[in-house]
């Protein structure tokens, strides 16, 4: 009889990213029959299950070859290729059935990058050699697997990144995240209705998910409840300020700018709030433009969007009642 590995069996316990959970279990198929896996290279936002994904991918090869050990290091603790070599390579490479996970692989140094363009250069035989200092490493690829994981993509030497299979994570439905919120919650209740409006407030990452969960936990605990309503949940938001759309308080104090204000430049915003440009566009404003509440007009200006005053009014009217 055929033997069949389902996503359930590759990525136990992982929710969510069926598309990618789909392409990764064809891969693990052929995996059994031929021992062979490309390079992978995992991307996705901060908090969205790259490394974890990553991870189980890599246990599960262990069904194939039991021995095959798994070991995950951060590239930001990386100096130099002499580092790499000597204290990684050599050790827990060399001659090693192994499946290697560089995490925030964008921190990688140049160097290293460059020795990898050499040792993940794809050919038929799925083996290469490489010298470093008088001592020379022959990798196999039936035995030793590689897979990244960055936030950064773009950082990402062009010409490894070429080496790769790239998988990119989906976006996280509200759904998938009130199931995440879920998870190791059978000793209470959550209503459909409060674990709907949690949802919303998750800004489309499971690492807050999770984070959220504890919040409720401790409330239930506190407050000796079992049963966790909508009514109990906006009672948490008041006490953690926790604020619609999940944003956080400098996202509404730049939409109380762009209120007061329409066509502000990013200069301005940065004079006023006392934070640098970079911080503004990639920490803040990314999101409230996700979520269509400012936009930036011709010459980069700032501005609300019709969503983003009703956002505000909203808000206001509900302090207002409470």
């Amino acid at each position: 009889m055929k033997e069949t590995y389902d996503s359930a069996v590759i990525f136990p316990d992982m929710i969510g990213q069926v598309q990618t959970k789909s392409i990764l279990g064809e891969w693990f198929k052929g995996y059994m029959a031929n021992g062979r896996m490309p390079h992978f290279m995992f991307t996705a936002p901060r908090g969205c299950g790259k490394t974890f994904m990553a991870s189980l991918l890599a246990d599960a090869l262990k069904m194939r070859t039991p021995t095959k050990r798994k070991i995950v290091f951060n590239c930001s603790q990386l100096r130099n290729l002499r580092q790499f070599w000597n204290e990684i390579v050599i050790p827990h490479i060399n001659d090693k059935d192994v499946t290697v996970l560089f995490d925030e692989a964008h921190d990688m140094p140049k160097d290293v990058m460059t020795a990898l363009l050499t040792i993940t250069n794809p050919n038929k035989d799925g083996r290469t050699t490489f010298s470093y200092e008088d001592y020379t490493v022959d990798f196999d690829f039936s035995r030793q697997t590689f897979m990244f994981a960055t936030t950064e993509g773009q950082s990402i030497f062009p010409p490894l990144m070429d080496r790769m299979e790239r998988v990119d994570l989906q976006e996280y439905s509200e759904g998938e995240l009130g199931k995440i919120v879920r998870v190791g919650m059978d000793d209470y209740k959550l209503t459909d209705e409060a674990v709907a409006e949690i949802a919303t407030t998750l800004r489309g990452n499971p690492r807050a998910a999770a984070k959220c969960r504890d919040k409720i936990t401790g409330y239930c605990d506190g407050n000796q409840i079992k049963v966790f309503t909508l009514d109990h949940w906006r009672d948490l938001c008041g006490k953690y300020h926790i604020l619609p759309l999940g944003l956080l308080n400098k996202e509404l104090e730049l939409l109380r700018i762009l209120s007061r204000k329409s066509g502000t430049r990013l200069t301005e915003l940065a004079a006023i709030t006392c934070l640098s440009k970079g911080s503004i566009q990639k920490d803040y404003e990314l999101f409230l433009m996700k979520q269509g509440l400012m936009e930036i007009g011709k010459n980069s200006e700032r501005a609300l969007t019709v969503k983003g005053r009703e956002y505000l009014q909203k808000l206001d009217g509900d302090d207002k009642k409470s």
